[in-house]
């Protein structure tokens, strides 16, 4: 299964031309391509899936949708290779 996991972005930079950063999932960090946002912003949250950074949401929408993913623990496990804490 392949999800769209929200989280907030930590960090921005470029890495060989590619705009890049660092997301916080609530807890977990990954390391995330930006490219497609290019207007985000640290602080700002975007739905991540397979790697890239594919569309921003609110806060408030980001933390629902956390608070769902904890619940299917398993499946959000696969995706991220650890569990939400």
């Amino acid at each position: 299964m392949c999800l769209g996991i929200p989280g907030r972005v930590t960090t921005t930079d470029r890495d060989d031309g590619l705009l890049m950063g660092t997301v916080d999932f609530g807890g977990v960090r990954k390391r995330v391509c930006l490219e497609y946002l290019p207007d985000v912003r640290p602080g700002e949250y975007v739905i991540v899936h397979v790697g890239f950074a594919i569309t921003m949401v609110d806060a408030a929408e980001a933390e629902r949708t956390l608070r769902v993913l904890r619940a299917m623990g398993d499946a959000v496990a696969a995706e991220l290779g650890e569990r939400l804490p």
